[in-house]
């Protein structure tokens, strides 16, 4: 029988992994399930064996990952069986298929009692494990005081104490209660005057759960474990099983320094210089060797032995010689060592005395910067910025500025905010300050933070000595072909401050500092449009008496954006515009900003702050949001005019129940509040703080009036290609049968088109309501602001608005008021983050009621591919490679395009650029071809560089050939398509995003192509 019941298990074994696929294993697996319930409920039947054999399929199946959810009670029945067999089996299975809530457990614990106060010690090593594997508070309660007893007692076997000890953690852990402190001290230290390696080594695992949470009561333990690590340390009395590889015992030499990191302080001078001779004998005795077992051992005891001498605030020479021994370390090649090394030097860093010593190591922890770990280059950084003083800080600084170019994308915020501070706390002098920032904004702008360059500025306004310095810089790097945004605001600023102080200089006149910062002004977002308007305005009030040349020039920027959607912008043109006509008053009114009051600096304020975590600050987004009707911001009218909305007759009011927490930390607001005769005052006091110019997106939009002539509405369509989804169905149903009696104003395609290009505009616009948009993008994430305008003198009601988002975008839109105001708008910020590259679209349903007619319509919005794109210079040595390391499809695809408008090749270049692609002129030895070259951002291609080369014909530019490379397929195929998409059929690009006549006359084709024959002839063969 026993034969038979082996071949039922072996077999059912057998043909599981005899199963060709998931499902023939299910069947199987189902077919004997089925049989084992069969069997168990004629249970009258079954012998202990059948029950037993029976069981242990269950066991089996259930660790296959398969649900059983029968036969429970089998398997606790058979923990009181007689028999060693079925008792083990009944054991096993019930840890392995209950937890601790389970109901059955209940039924066993007499049971397992017995077992526990009973005399056979194998029926004792199985209650003690099971109870030890579950835990839980009813067998602490019930059974710790025999567990206790077991432990201290004399007369049990080694390994039976050992399973007690580890039990009785479990129960420990699941209830503190179990353990009486008073009565446990004593017992504690005779325990560890255990000789039996393994029984001490479970009864110190026990001593350090107890000492974390009362280390008070067990101080007379402290002298006996300062004993055990002397005769481990001396090799004494240790069996040779517990050597592991020359090593004594290390995991109990780990938990006992563990254990003693718990009490503060060695009084006993006897008992402090045992183990400091102790510690000594480990760190000298300490090295790395070609076996990686035993270099694992040894070192778990080094670091633990570390972290001990650190803890006991050693003497200066023990110091010495940790760091030493972590120098060593910090150097080898296994880079497990090599994280440790730096991790518990990064810890030392707390002790004063050692500093000066750490610094001596600090070319190699500089060469850890370019390890190819990620792990180790966050730990080399930390430790360079903890080590930074005075006496180094311009040689770490440059060090990080040289990596900052090559760092990956995911250090590269973290890199630059500590070179930030670093620079802030620890600079010679200021204008070393300066250089720093600038090159910091200049190599990795997309990751330079507002806080960043807001300080630099305070500290130029600041102190005049560097005014003129700074001024000097920042002109100098407005001379770079290639300039980040952040850039030309910190320029802009400056020298609309002080440019005057530089008019002798060669290039630095009020003409050339206005036509240089002019160049940019087409390229820039509208935060730093408005940076420029007011650095025009101060050029203007430093040339009194005016040129009027530079005036008239001036006064055409303003009136240009008089009439400009962004109402900050548009606000700022008009009252600059009425204050450069009042001539010498100007001098007064715009006067140079006064001093900052000292305050603490953000960037300090931001090291020293602990970061939430992600969860949590989601956890408390959505907290407000549930505790806010809205944080939507509404702008009213109280006296309506017939038609469009005047930007200056709406005032700003707030949802009841929102609160702003906004603050302005910009230097470009703060002197609009404090300048004599800004336009932020109200009844004579500074307006109150407002949210900075990079992220404030809930700045006014102006409402345009209604179009002067309507069109019928337009099926909403989507780029061709592209993949439907559920969200984007809605999208293609046309307006027309949607049951509006409402007909929009204006072409709504041709607004999404539009919105395509460019940041700020009108998204949708009927005779009731006008719906805005302005937006901001960084990397993969987005920011847009809807803006809700009533045109009506009566109320919106009823207002909805819900975003249908594509699978590859992540999109959550705030709150949006069920009711608009009379000549009001509601600004709805939503959220975007990329997820994926992909050319479907997300669509705004918004509905709303206006008297009796209710307006329905699905919008497309401009959360497209090319938002996600930053245009990236590349040179031949960077090209290259690139290009070269993508061969073939998927990753690089070609296709020949037909049907295309014809396009002259700075036409080409100026449509690329509209895309976010930088064209690259004299790549390519053909000077009828194009080159270009973007970075795309999502979560899951992070950073990716994309690559494009356009082949023309001249006899026939409605033809041409595409080559598309990046490093993911699908970004390759999407970048492919959506290229395609509007060379075939090419939108209006907006003249924001034009380039300069400068940036056109680069994107000329070169005078020869023999000039450049060496890269080009390579970029052919690779081509």
């Amino acid at each position: 029988m026993a034969l038979s019941g082996m071949r039922g298990l072996s077999v059912f074994i057998s043909d599981v992994r005899n199963c060709q696929n998931k499902e023939q294993e299910r069947l199987r697996v189902d077919k004997e399930l089925g049989n084992i319930r069969t069997r168990f409920k004629n249970e009258k039947g079954l012998s202990p064996y059948e029950k037993k054999k029976y069981v242990w399929k269950m066991l089996y199946i259930y660790m296959l990952g398969y649900d059983v959810d029968f036969g429970h009670m089998e398997a606790v029945s058979l923990i009181s069986a007689p028999k060693y067999p079925e008792k083990q089996v009944g054991y096993i299975v019930t840890s392995c298929l209950l937890n601790e809530n389970h109901d059955f457990l209940r039924l066993v614990i007499n049971t397992v009692r017995n077992d526990i106060i009973g005399r056979n010690e194998t029926f004792q090593c199985l209650a003690l494990t099971m109870v030890g594997n579950i835990g839980g508070r009813e067998f602490a309660e019930s059974l710790a005081p025999d567990v206790q007893k077991l432990l201290i007692s004399s007369s049990c076997r080694p390994l039976v104490r050992k399973k007690a000890a580890l039990c009785l953690l479990r129960l420990y852990r699941k209830n503190p209660d179990v353990v009486n402190v008073d009565g446990w001290s004593d017992r504690m230290s005779q325990l560890l005057d255990e000789r039996d390696l393994g029984v001490l080594t479970s009864v110190m695992s026990v001593l350090v759960a107890l000492v974390s949470n009362n280390h008070d009561a067990y101080w007379s333990c402290l002298p006996k474990c300062v004993k055990i690590l002397e005769r481990l340390a001396r090799n004494h009395d240790v069996p040779q099983e517990y050597t592991y590889y020359g090593i004594p015992s290390p995991w109990l030499q780990v938990k006992t320094m563990r254990a003693l990191q718990y009490f503060p302080t060695i009084e006993d001078p006897n008992t402090r210089r045992s183990l400091f001779e102790v510690l000594q004998r480990i760190l000298m005795g300490t090295d790395v060797v070609k076996n990686v077992n035993k270099n694992n051992a040894s070192h778990a005891v080094l670091f633990e032995a570390l972290a001990l001498v650190m803890h006991l605030d050693a003497e200066k020479e023990m110091m010495s010689q940790c760091v030493a021994l972590l120098g060593k370390f910090i150097a080898v090649r296994e880079p497990n060592i090599r994280y440790l090394g730096l991790e518990n030097m990064t810890r030392m860093l707390m002790v004063t005395d050692v500093q000066d010593i750490i610094k001596r190591h600090q070319a190699q922890i500089i060469t850890s910067l370019k390890d190819p770990d990620i792990s180790i280059r966050r730990r080399a950084l930390d430790l360079l910025y903890g080590m930074c003083d005075v006496t180094n800080a311009k040689d770490i600084v440059e060090e990080l500025l040289q990596y900052l170019s090559t760092a990956d994308f995911a250090m590269r915020e973290e890199l630059a905010l500590k070179a930030a501070i670093l620079a802030e706390k620890f600079a010679p002098d200021l204008s070393w300050y300066v250089d720093v920032i600038l090159q910091l904004i200049d190599k990795a702008g997309d990751f330079v933070s507002d806080d960043i360059w807001y300080r630099v500025v305070q500290f130029v306004t600041n102190n005049e000595d560097l005014q003129s310095y700074a001024a000097v810089k920042a002109r100098e790097y407005l001379d770079k072909p290639v300039l980040h945004e952040t850039m030309v605001k910190v320029s802009a600023y400056i020298l609309g401050e002080y440019s005057h102080l530089l008019s002798r200089r060669p290039g630095c006149g009020a003409k050339d500092i206005f036509s240089i910062l002019h160049e940019k002004l087409p390229t820039v977002s509208s935060t730093t449009v408005a940076i420029l308007l007011s650095t025009y305005a101060k050029i203007l009030m430093h040339t009194q008496p005016p040129d009027p040349e530079l005036q008239q020039q001036i006064w055409a920027t303003f009136a240009k954006y008089e009439s400009f959607i962004d109402m900050e912008i548009q606000q700022r043109a008009v009252e600059y515009f009425a204050l450069s006509r009042k001539g010498a008053a100007l001098m007064d009114i715009l006067a140079e900003m006064p001093k900052f009051p000292e305050r603490q600096s953000s960037l300090l304020k931001k090291a020293e702050d602990p970061e939430i975590d992600t969860a949590e600050k989601s956890a408390l987004k959505l907290r407000v949001q549930q505790q806010q009707p809205s944080n939507a911001l509404v702008v009213t009218d109280q006296h309506p005019v017939n038609g469009s909305i005047p930007a200056s007759s709406l005032s700003l009011v707030k949802v009841p129940s929102m609160s702003s927490n906004a603050e302005v930390n910009s230097p470009e607001h703060q002197r609009l509040s404090e300048t004599n005769g800004s336009v932020s005052k109200v009844d004579g006091q500074s307006s109150p703080p407002s949210a900075d110019l990079l992220g404030d997106l809930l700045s006014p939009l102006a409402i345009e009036g209604p179009a002067a002539s309507s069109v019928s509405a337009e099926p909403i369509s989507r780029p061709e290609g592209a993949s439907p989804s559920a969200a984007d169905a809605l999208a293609l149903t046309p307006l027309a049968e949607q049951s509006n009696t409402v007909q929009p104003i204006g072409n709504n395609s041709e607004r999404f088109n539009s919105l395509c290009f460019k940041d700020s505009g009108v998204l949708y616009e009927d005779p009731y309501v006008q719906i805005g948009l302005k937006a901001e993008w960084r990397g993969h994430h987005g920011r847009m602001v809807l803006f809700l305008g009533n045109k009506n003198t009566s109320p919106l009601v009823s207002v909805q608005a819900q975003i249908l988002p594509p699978s590859h975008l992540r999109m959550e839109l705030s709150l949006v008021p069920e009711t608009i105001p009379p000549r009001a708008q509601v600004q709805c910020p939503l959220e975007v983050v990329n997820l994926r590259p992909s050319r479907d679209v997300a669509v705004l349903d918004f509905s709303y009621n206006f008297g009796t007619t209710l307006v329905n319509v699905k919008l497309r919005l401009p959360a497209v591919l090319n938002k996600f794109l930053q245009p990236t210079a590349m040179s031949v040595e960077e090209f290259f490679p690139q290009w070269r390391s993508l061969a073939g499809p998927p990753v690089k695809l070609q296709e020949v395009v037909r049907g295309v408008k014809p396009l002259s090749l700075p036409e080409m270049a100026n449509l690329f650029n509209s895309f976010q692609l930088s064209v690259t002129p004299g790549l390519d030895p053909n000077p009828n071809n194009v080159v270009a070259s973007t970075t795309f951002f999502s979560e899951s291609t992070r950073a990716m560089v994309c690559l494009v080369r356009i082949e023309t014909d001249p006899s026939d530019r409605t033809q041409l050939r595409m080559t598309v490379a990046s490093g993911d397929a699908t970004l390759t195929y999407e970048m492919k398509e959506f290229i395609k998409d509007n060379l075939v059929s090419i939108p209006t690009a907006p003249p924001a995003i034009q380039p300069s006549p400068a940036a056109a006359a680069q994107v000329q084709p070169p005078v020869s192509p023999t000039e450049l024959m060496d890269p080009g002839a390579l970029l052919a063969g690779l081509l």
